[in-house]
């Protein structure tokens, strides 16, 4: 049966209690968003979607004021979220609800399991197991104006038609193969992994080349990270828009004691140098002056270019144990970890798993992966001091 793409509208607050109702007698529902975030920190829900495998629902965020059910909903643990790609769409609700879906069901991830190709679009995916094409001219409308024009609704609309057949052809392939508690354990490690905590202490992992800095200047970028980050939310703008990234790396570098100084650095918006100039310079110095003890350890250069030799060692064992499995490489192992592991084994040869890797990934590549490293390592010389 295929879903009706003619879409109930749900504006007004009964009728999305009245629907939420019905739908925690699913065993699944279907759901989409389409959001903006051209300007803001947080994204802005325009639009919810949901499918219940016999009709489309729009429901409009910016009419309806008591979410409460829709809220309830989303963490009924007995109906499972079916979602494609949900990693935008699990901050939409987190921002709007203050819940993140429970259970999840990503029907991209589960393709990747199932045969279809790594990091498939949803349209590509329809297409493929259902052989029907659906347009996706509407992805960067405005989902913000009302009304909506024909086009966007019938957008809206087919983004969840489909999802509930395609998910039923999905759990069938995955039970076949075995691979269902796979792809259920990688969906709920998105939901732990979604729930954001208020410490941004390690946010300056994530600038470039902060590992050249030395300790007393990676207290300062830690203290300017944590600072943009507070600015960013509070201001409800991009991080880029209160300070880039490059900047903060040449501020924590340069250490900039007046106005003058601070005002030579490229990449300071203007906003910023007029507002939080002062602020700046009292993080700098402060955080230059605090103990010793209280700064960062240095952080790790990249790996020698004499661990090269390892890493495609590691990588030929992934791509092979993928081909048999006839899966794409990527679904087992992301590239920072080949680098994790390897880190872990410099000083003593003793190989540590990164945590992704010991779950039920140990049994089909982590034993395999540890075996080739510490085999490796048994004839290797010492690395040198290049850097990949």
């Amino acid at each position: 049966m295929q879903i009706s793409t003619d879409p109930i509208w749900i504006t007004q607050n009964n009728e999305l209690a009245e629907l939420c109702e019905r739908l925690r007698q699913q065993a699944a529902i279907a759901v989409d968003t389409e959001f903006m975030r051209s300007d803001t920190f947080y994204p802005i829900a325009g639009l919810i979607q949901i499918g219940d495998g016999t009709q489309c629902y729009l429901i409009d965020p910016l009419t309806i004021t008591e979410f409460s059910p829709l809220r309830e909903l989303f963490i009924d643990p007995s109906v499972t979220k079916v979602l494609h790609s949900c990693s935008e769409d699990i901050e939409v609700f987190d921002c709007l609800l203050g819940v993140v879906p429970t259970p999840i069901f990503d029907t991209q991830i589960a393709a990747a399991f199932a045969g279809f190709g790594f990091s498939l679009g949803y349209a590509p995916l329809i297409k493929a197991v259902l052989n029907t094409e659906i347009p996706k001219d509407e992805t960067r409308s405005d989902w913000l104006q009302r009304p909506l024009s024909a086009a966007q609704i019938k957008y809206a609309a087919l983004d969840v038609a489909h999802m509930l057949i395609v998910y039923g052809k999905l759990l069938q392939i995955l039970k076949t193969s075995e691979r269902l508690q796979w792809v259920k354990d990688d969906c709920e490690s998105l939901v732990v992994h979604a729930h954001k905590s208020d410490d941004y202490s390690e946010a300056y992992h994530k600038i470039g080349f902060a590992w050249k800095l030395r300790a007393q200047e990676l207290a300062i970028l830690r203290d300017l990270c944590v600072w943009r980050e507070t600015v960013a939310r509070k201001r409800d703008i991009p991080r880029n828009r209160v300070i880039k990234e490059t900047a903060l790396f040449e501020l924590a570098r340069k250490q900039p004691q007046d106005i003058v100084h601070l005002q030579r650095i490229e990449d300071i918006p203007s906003r910023t140098l007029r507002e939080d100039a002062q602020t700046l310079l009292d993080i700098i110095r402060n955080s230059a002056a605090t103990d010793s003890t209280t700064w960062p350890a240095r952080m790790e250069a990249p790996l020698a270019l004499s661990e090269a030799p390892l890493i495609k060692a590691l990588k030929q064992f992934v791509r092979n144990t993928a081909e048999i499995l006839d899966l794409p490489p990527e679904v087992l192992i992301r590239k920072k970890e080949y680098e994790s592991l390897v880190r872990s084994g410099l000083k003593d040869g003793d190989y540590v798993l990164p945590e992704r890797l010991q779950g039920w990934r140990y049994a089909v590549i982590g034993a395999g992966l540890i075996d080739v490293a510490q085999r490796w390592t048994s004839t290797t010389i010492e690395p040198s001091s290049t850097h990949l």
